[in-house]
């Protein structure tokens, strides 16, 4: 069935009650309902109940959920075993204040570039206590995480995001044919056209050094700071009741950095190897089991509890997601990606097909929160249509791209911008609201360039 105008209500519900109640889940949560009552009408419950155990039983939905739990045993062990304490006072010789602060993190962030997951978790995992002490409100932490993960992984070869989308492209049909070689190097030469990518990362240096203004609640942070207040807001209060324990256990505990180093070198390596992030993660808490028992750092009735623990942790980060992928079953059901698609295309041209496909692809990924299945959903349909009106393809697959990217980085409801929040112990929507005056800079910029781009090339 066409739903018309009614494809874009559940969207628009769960943007509403986000900002009204500050409650991702629960927004998300009548969201689906919202998508299903369009679909089903009364008999709503059914087709609701089928698409939860959908999701529960896809593989691809099972991996998500498994590795963002196992992140939450392996950043308990690494904190109980005070790693991430030796980790923090070490690069604390290196950081001496906000701003060495910010731009260590951002450099971390560039550093650890195979897969978002990965860049997410460790870094707010070594880099939150450090800048806490130097006094960098958690939205700007969490803005510089969250940028230095899809934004990296988008412009680099090696990345988890590079080889689906190098796979994506060049099983269209026309790509293979334009003479580039495989399908990484086809993607290397798309990397210069990712324009959203580029914006936001070289935004985080400026952001850093004091060269960009502070807008919105961003700028409400830091003068929460200057007041003497958290760095992180009343909203997140509950979310950090445990600080003042930590911190009264920093004071005497001195910790090991190789206690940190090695299993997340092992994470890192093996993801890079193997290219399978699941196993990696259960390899560095294989790592922590050899490093901490042996030396009595904990027993392995301790060790399992933690894991355990940090397993736990992680539930609610996990519902969001997991509900996330209930929504995008339900926009898949409403047609959201060819409703959108057939109001542009009256308005498509060679010139103009770049931006579009920028900002379409943005807004698809914003509304369903699916960085990866809006491009493979999309691709199909503008690839050829780039070709049929002699827009360069190259300029078209870098817009793609960067509108994955952006709807990545700016969701409100994310697994990006969940897991930043998370890992960060604050708020989502005060994350997802800080940010999003930044993102919305970098899109400004990247639609300029594809602008020109469209009209020059």
């Amino acid at each position: 069935m066409e739903y018309g105008i009614l494809t874009l209500l559940p969207i628009a519900v769960v943007i509403v009650l986000s900002l009204i109640t500050k409650r991702i889940l629960e927004s998300l949560i009548i969201g689906t309902f919202v998508a299903y009552l369009i679909v089903d009408g009364f008999g709503f419950a059914s087709g609701w109940m089928d698409a939860f155990f959908r999701v529960a039983s896809d593989r691809d939905h099972q991996w998500v959920i498994l590795v963002c739990a196992l992140f939450g045993s392996l950043i308990a062990l690494l904190g109980a075993s005070h790693g991430t304490l030796g980790f923090s006072k070490l690069l604390g010789r290196l950081c001496r204040g906000q701003r060495s602060g910010i731009l260590f993190t951002w450099v971390m962030g560039v550093l650890i570039f195979v897969d978002d997951y990965l860049n997410i978790m460790t870094l707010s995992t070594c880099m939150r206590k450090l800048t806490d002490r130097h006094k960098v409100p958690r939205e700007a932490l969490s803005y510089v995480i969250d940028s230095t993960g899809a934004p990296v992984c988008a412009l680099l070869p090696f990345s988890t995001w590079a080889v689906f989308f190098a796979g994506l492209f060049y099983a269209e049909a026309g790509i293979a044919e334009l003479g580039y070689g495989s399908a990484i190097d086809t993607f290397c030469h798309i990397i210069p056209f990712i324009f959203y990518a580029i914006a936001a990362i070289i935004m985080m240096p400026l952001f850093g050094l004091g060269l960009m203004p502070k807008w919105g609640r961003m700028r409400k942070a830091y003068d929460r700071i200057r007041s003497g207040g958290k760095v992180y807001s009343p909203e997140s209060r509950d979310l950090n009741l445990d600080e003042e324990e930590e911190l009264n256990e920093e004071l005497r505990v001195k910790g090991n950095v190789w206690d940190f180093i090695l299993p997340i070198a092992v994470l890192i390596a093996l993801t890079i190897v193997i290219g399978e992030l699941f196993l990696a993660l259960i390899a560095a808490i294989a790592v922590c089991f050899l490093l901490y028992i042996p030396r009595k750092k904990m027993t392995i009735s301790r060790f399992c509890d933690l894991a355990m623990h940090g397993f736990c942790n992680m539930i609610p980060t996990v519902a969001v997601i997991f509900f996330v992928f209930v929504m995008q079953e339900g926009m898949s059901e409403l047609g959201i990606a060819d409703y959108v698609i057939g109001v542009v295309r009256p308005i498509i041209s060679a010139p103009l097909l770049p931006v579009i496909t920028f900002l379409l692809v943005a807004a698809l990924n914003f509304s369903t929160s699916s960085a990866w299945g809006i491009p493979a959903l999309v691709s199909p349909i503008i690839l050829p249509l780039a070709f049929s009106v002699g827009a360069n393809p190259l300029l078209i697959m870098g817009a793609i791209v960067s509108g994955a990217t952006l709807g990545s980085h700016a969701c409100f409801y994310s697994d990006a911008t969940v897991l930043t929040s998370s890992c960060c112990k604050m708020n989502n929507m005060d994350h997802a609201l800080s940010q999003l005056p930044y993102a919305l800079c970098a899109a400004g910029i990247a639609a300029v360039g594809y602008l020109v781009c469209g009209f020059m090339m």
